[in-house]
Formats: C-alpha cells, structure tokens, sequence
C-alpha cells in the first residue's frame, strides 16, 4: 500500500440462503461514503435465490465480485473470500448486516491516522 492513493479495502460477505437481507447489505455496502471497496460475496451453498439478487447487483457496480461454492460453512467462506481478497485492509459483514454511511470510513481513518493522506475527500 502507498498512500498517493486511498488504500482498498475488501469487503468479504459470507451468505447462506440471504435473499431477504442481501439487497439491504449491499445497498448498504455500495453507498459508503468511503469509495476504494471491493465487496467479495461468498454464496455457500444457498437453496434460494441469493445469487440472483446479488448477481443482479453486481451487474450495475463492478466492485461487487461473486463466488459460488457447495455449503461449508461461514468460516471457510470467509477463507474463500480472503484468499480473493486484494485490498489493503479486510472487512467481514454478514447478509443480514446494514452498515452505516460511514463504516469504512469510521474504522480505517484510526488506522491511517498519523500519515499524510492528501487523498483524502471524504
């Protein structure tokens, strides 16, 4: 990570059958206030149409990324998604979590608070 640039942070979201909470999360993830995301979905194994509606999703916003595995479980999900993982720093969210505006923000400005970050336009 240089810090001429805002650094990337991933966001991993690790989903069983989420359908009725996924729309939320993302929408949620999408509309940070903080921009440099990339958002790895997780499908593990789900029997309803969560991969629709995030694949509908990932249509309109290329920093959604979705992969779809047989069920595991949460914790090898979350693996999975670190091991597509590029960012500088890691976040989890699970389906059914709405973040606020600024949570991106809020956690990774402690993190960078002694440097020089010119990129900053928050």
């Amino acid at each position: 990570m240089t810090l001429d640039s805002p650094p990337l942070v991933s966001i991993i979201i690790p989903l069983y059958n989420a359908e009725e909470t996924i729309d939320s999360c993302l929408q949620s993830c999408l509309g940070q206030t903080y921009k440099n995301l990339e958002i790895i979905v997780i499908d593990d194994g789900s029997t309803d149409r969560t991969a629709e509606c995030v694949d509908a999703l990932r249509k309109s916003d290329d920093r959604i990324k979705l992969i779809r595995q047989s069920n595991g479980g949460a914790a090898k999900a979350r693996n999975v998604g670190l091991s597509y993982a590029a960012g500088d720093f890691v976040m989890f969210v699970d389906g059914d979590d709405m973040l606020s505006e600024d949570a991106v923000y809020t956690n990774l400005r402690p993190l960078l608070k002694d440097e020089t970050l010119d990129w900053v336009t928050f």
